[in-house]
């Protein structure tokens, strides 16, 4: 029989050898996964050989957060299912099946449990190039296929072995892998950054609600002292009304904000509106408005989002109460404010099991600070600039994702 030959769309320079097509199976010295330990939670212990579970196998990392360890003891009666450096990790069950990641080359030792697999490659063979592939769209779909049960989930050890993938020469293998590597790592920085940012905006917010830090006016002169008002006698209230999903149109001539987006899509303020409809008939929004979502299915503190929104006649669904007030107030910084200074006081007004409901009459009587207007606007300006680097971030995040899975998809037969 013929050997199967091809060669990617993208490739390095130096190489111009056909890719040959081989199974998982004849080149992996092992494919198999652990089980739980005899005794199961009970011989978990805080220090020993790392016990690695399938939400420890994020995309394409080993994350050793809420790590679970067993002893050596218990270690050696699982020899089977021993991780060692440059293993592959699968999982194979379960919402995050196909999910995977290669064991660092400073790792030590640990085991893992029937929902990961291991796929140790031979010497001829970079795990570093297979992960990716694993990883891609390619990858995904290749699981998806091969799902089994009543229910298409849980992957087995011979359909993971009868895999075919085109394979280049060791040395081309290694350069793919090395370079995805600094793909990688350069999102590893953007997403640190981002969460870096973001526990110093949510450090200094507190900083700034509790009066640790104040700012000054343009004369370097201190702030007057912040009033305390009820939240009833700086906001009346306007009731959203009901966008049927159907109404939802990706083309519509109108912006519409839903409900449910308060809490999926947008944070304390909106810059993009992301839905549209060809309605016209409702509430629509005024500069300077609040929204608030009024129903969950969850817990009250999903409602305790409370969002800025400085565009007229947007269409505003139902279950969202709309804060206005007739006073000068910046609603940026009362979307700051009330959504993180208060947010736990507000989750706590909220009612019902089922469906859990936050209505006006139930905060309008809580107790709030009033800043003079331009403080409240250096705050929310000072806030606004930091998201803007989280945004910015964001956006980096999202096109290098994008990217890299451009060249997955050319790089890989």
């Amino acid at each position: 029989m013929s050997k199967d030959f091809s060669v990617p769309k993208l490739r390095f320079p130096e190489f111009n050898s056909k890719w040959e097509k081989k199974k998982i199976g004849d080149i992996a010295e092992k494919v198999n996964s652990g089980k739980t330990p005899l005794g199961g939670e009970s011989v978990y212990v805080e220090n020993g050989v790392l016990f690695i579970r399938s939400q420890n196998v994020l995309d394409n990392k080993l994350s050793f957060e809420n790590s679970t360890y067993i002893t050596e003891a218990t270690n050696n009666t699982m020899k089977n299912s021993v991780v060692i450096a440059n293993d592959i990790l699968l999982n194979i069950t379960g919402a995050s099946l196909g999910r995977s990641c290669v064991v660092p080359k400073d790792f030590n030792i640990g085991n893992v449990n029937q929902h990961v697999c291991i796929i140790r490659l031979d010497k001829k063979n970079d795990p570093a190039f297979v992960q990716p592939i694993f990883a891609s769209v390619k990858g995904q779909n290749i699981f998806t296929s091969l799902q089994t049960g009543s229910g298409r989930e849980g992957l087995n050890f011979q359909s993971i072995r009868g895999i075919s993938l085109h394979f280049p020469a060791l040395p081309e293998q290694t350069k793919i892998a090395n370079f995805l590597t600094s793909v990688d790592k350069k999102l590893q920085i953007l997403k640190q950054k981002k969460t870096l940012l973001e526990q110093y905006k949510k450090g200094v917010m507190q900083q700034i609600f509790s009066q640790q830090i104040r700012f000054k006016d343009d004369n370097k002169n201190d702030f007057p002292v912040w009033e305390e008002k009820m939240l009833g006698e700086v906001f009346y209230s306007e009731k959203g009304k009901g966008i049927s999903k159907n109404k939802i149109d990706a083309n519509g001539k109108f912006d519409c904000v839903l409900y449910g987006e308060l809490y999926t899509k947008y944070k304390e303020v909106i810059f993009d509106i992301v839905s549209k409809t060809n309605e016209n008939d409702g509430i629509k929004s005024k500069i300077g408005d609040l929204l608030i979502p009024s129903s969950t299915t969850t817990t009250g503190i999903d409602l305790a989002n409370v969002t800025a929104l400085n565009k007229a006649d947007v269409l505003l669904g139902g279950d969202i109460t709309v804060l206005r007030s007739n006073e000068n107030i910046n609603n940026i910084f009362y979307a700051y404010y009330l959504s993180n200074h208060k947010k736990e006081e507000i989750a706590s007004y909220a009612q019902g099991s089922t469906i859990v409901h936050l209505y006006y009459s139930h905060i309008k009587e809580m107790n709030i600070q009033i800043p003079c207007h331009e403080e409240q606007t250096k705050i929310a300006n000072f806030l606004s600039s930091i998201d803007d680097k989280i945004n910015h971030c964001q956006s980096q995040i999202e096109k290098t994702e994008i990217w890299k899975k451009g060249l997955l998809q050319q790089m890989f037969v």
